[in-house]
């Protein structure tokens, strides 16, 4: 198994594979080196592969010299979702998603609620599993099911890009938005390409601690922070959501600071912060407590973010959007349901106070 040394230009050595004989599409964003190995520029692990091996995703593969990616046409799964179960609390509320993706993730979260798909190409040989399926067929299917997005999630759309790219490019031209539920770790390269035709980015910021992006994640902060920026200066929509884990990443001093960052950017950054479930390779951590919650919440209040949202818990409050100027609240939500609606023009009806976002 890959042992997660690519960051920074680290040859990637142990991911070799038994390469397809099938056919399979040259991927973009890479350099060819004189020795056969190529570096991958899609993400900011940029691996070194040599010949025959594969990257820290798994399905970008050096054969012979050139990078192919293997999940071009391999949808694992499509889905109709609530947009606010991306979440997106300030795209588009009320509104059907179309969410697709496929197996494969340059990250190794251990507490993955996916893994069966994001992990799969690590655990098994051979060529990815998915329903072959064209951007087109993407694109009609959200179009004929009445959703008015296209969703990226449930792995990292990122090591699907080519599928994501060629999809985002011809939904844009049928009036469909396009959405990312991403872990934020692209290079500016993949940004700069698809960002024409992004409309919208749930990130994931996992913690404020390099160190817990390194053990728990196998990556490191300082890309996703990069990321969050460049995407809000490309004009991309970006909401942010932290997995609550605790005793991980749940401490006062760290979520000050995740929030205090926020801020730094933009207080109007959505924030989202989820309970966490045992589950996968995390499975003696005890769930988040309501409580901890409610604390993580309070403190993004305190550091100055507008809105701030708790999800993945039973009897969840902090769901509504209020305003923050004259505190009318504006939108009621339970779960994924949007129950009732006053902004309609992106403005408070009573103070005439901006709400950000795209309504």
């Amino acid at each position: 198994m890959c042992s997660y040394r690519c960051m920074g230009l680290v040859e990637c050595k142990e991911s070799a594979v038994n390469i397809s004989t099938q056919a399979v599409p040259e991927a973009l964003l890479y350099l060819k080196q004189a020795d056969g190995t190529v570096v991958c520029q899609l993400c900011a692990h940029r691996c070194v592969i040599r010949p025959g091996r594969r990257g820290i995703c798994w399905v970008r593969e050096n054969q012979a010299g050139t990078l192919v990616t293997l999940v071009n046409d391999r949808v694992i799964g499509a889905n109709i979702d609530p947009i606010e179960k991306k979440p997106f609390f300030h795209f588009l509320p009320g509104s059907l998603a179309y969410s697709i993706s496929t197996v494969g993730c340059n990250f190794h979260c251990l507490f993955c609620q996916n893994w069966e798909i994001s992990q799969w190409p690590r655990e098994h040989s051979g060529r990815p599993p998915g329903t072959p399926t064209t951007p087109a067929e993407i694109v009609t299917a959200a179009r004929t099911t009445g959703c008015r997005s296209i969703a990226y999630t449930y792995t990292e759309p990122t090591i699907f890009f080519e599928l994501a790219l060629n999809t985002c490019r011809l939904a844009a031209d049928a009036g469909l938005k396009n959405v990312f539920v991403t872990n934020g770790y692209m290079t500016p390269e993949a940004l700069d390409l698809i960002a024409p035709v992004l409309h919208a980015a749930n990130v994931d910021l996992k913690a404020f601690s390099d160190q817990y992006y390194r053990k728990v994640c196998g990556a490191t902060l300082g890309p996703v922070l990069d990321m969050i920026q460049r995407m809000r200066g490309h004009n991309i929509w970006v909401e942010v959501t932290t997995l609550i884990v605790p005793g991980r990443n749940d401490a006062d001093e760290e979520l000050r600071a995740l929030a205090q960052w926020l801020v730094s950017v933009d207080r109007d950054i959505p924030w989202h912060v989820s309970a966490f479930y045992p589950t996968y390779k995390m499975l003696d951590v005890p769930p988040t407590s309501v409580d901890r919650l409610f604390r993580a919440a309070a403190i993004g209040k305190e550091a100055g973010l507008h809105f701030i949202y708790i999800g993945n818990a039973p009897g969840e409050q902090w769901e509504d959007t209020s305003c923050p100027g004259c505190g009318r609240r504006l939108i009621r939500r339970r779960g994924f349901t949007v129950l009732h609606r006053t902004l309609s023009d992106g403005h408070c009806p009573d103070c005439r106070t901006a709400i950000a976002g795209v309504w």
